[in-house]
């Protein structure tokens, strides 16, 4: 009786152990980020996942400057979330973002995920989320620089906005109006600025007539550490992909037309299909056999704007590790 017992003990520990291993597997797909809360270093990575409980209180456009994100990143990285009316639930605030592509020098400003990133000389990227240009207004992309600095700048209203608001000034001081905030950088193209702002709720939105917003102690960062003559490129990449702890990360952020209507109504009525294969495929290099085609169609469907790991384990796929 004792031996039956004891071998039946066994078989329900191994069960026990089979059940946990089979529940830790069909829980992994549906948990793609968690390396994102404490990522390794990586050259394609600034930034990492965190979460928020909130509030019956709360709502995210308030929220989104507590937590130093942008209000359509939040939402997009929240989907079925009311903004207005979100309850007690738990947000996930998006701060890890892939790099943009090309040369990371300077200043990147990324209109496709509303996000500008510093390459300092020394030291490692930072990520600032921005406001942008509001329907019937765009930022120019292309290469210029930083042509000159001021504190506390007056605001000089141009055509557009006195088209817009005929009662404004031919001036607004330095104060609690000016939408320039504390700090502005003069770009090499006539009329485009960085700022600041007198509102945070604009930062991570379309606020702006071309001109590129950031939070107050973001700008304050940047101003003191970028130079007249820093080199900036802005690009619209809403697709971006990079190398995490040796795994191939996919983040997809809703195009221009989607983040305006994100912005508006606080959804996406009907995302774009997306055919991301041929990009994919590129970044993948000789480890393209490792891709899970399943998780990249979820993250082009989904545009959450969280990057996911698009890479199956070496060792799953039957493949050796090698430099991608």
């Amino acid at each position: 009786m004792t031996e039956r017992r004891s071998k039946f003990a066994r078989r329900l520990r191994l069960a026990g152990l089979v059940a946990v291993a089979f529940a830790a597997c069909a829980r992994a797909p549906t948990q793609p980020h968690y390396v994102l809360e404490s990522p390794p270093a990586s050259p394609d990575l600034v930034g990492k996942l965190s979460f928020r409980e909130t509030k019956s209180e709360d709502t995210l456009i308030d929220l989104a400057p507590a937590l130093g994100v942008g209000y359509v990143e939040l939402l997009a990285a929240n989907p079925g979330v009311d903004p207005w009316l979100p309850g007690e639930t738990r947000l996930a605030v998006p701060g890890a973002r892939l790099l943009p592509s090309g040369k990371r020098e300077g200043i990147v400003v990324n209109l496709g995920d509303l996000h500008l990133y510093w390459f300092p000389k020394n030291g490692p990227p930072r990520a600032y989320a921005i406001g942008i240009a509001k329907d019937g207004y765009a930022t120019p992309t292309g290469v210029t620089s930083v042509k000159a600095k001021r504190e506390k700048p007056p605001w000089i209203p141009g055509e557009s906005a006195h088209r817009d608001d005929p009662n404004l000034p031919a001036s607004i001081p330095p104060g609690p109006d000016n939408p320039l905030g504390e700090f502005a950088m003069y770009l090499g193209w006539p009329s485009y600025l960085i700022h600041g702002t007198n509102d945070a709720r604009g930062v991570g939105r379309h606020s702006s007539r071309g001109c590129i917003r950031l939070y107050p102690p973001d700008i304050a960062e940047l101003y003191a550490q970028a130079p007249i003559g820093t080199p900036v490129r802005v690009v619209f990449e809403p697709v971006k992909l990079g190398w995490v702890g040796g795994e191939l990360y996919l983040e997809v952020n809703p195009d221009a037309d989607e983040s305006l209507e994100l912005d508006e109504t606080g959804k996406i009525a009907a995302p774009k299909k997306l055919d991301l294969r041929a990009q994919v495929l590129r970044a993948a290099g000789k480890q393209a056999a490792r891709i899970d085609w399943t998780v990249v169609e979820r993250a082009a469907s989904r545009r959450i704007g969280v990057p996911s790991q698009i890479t199956k384990p070496a060792v799953t796929a039957g493949l050796t590790p090698k430099d991608h």
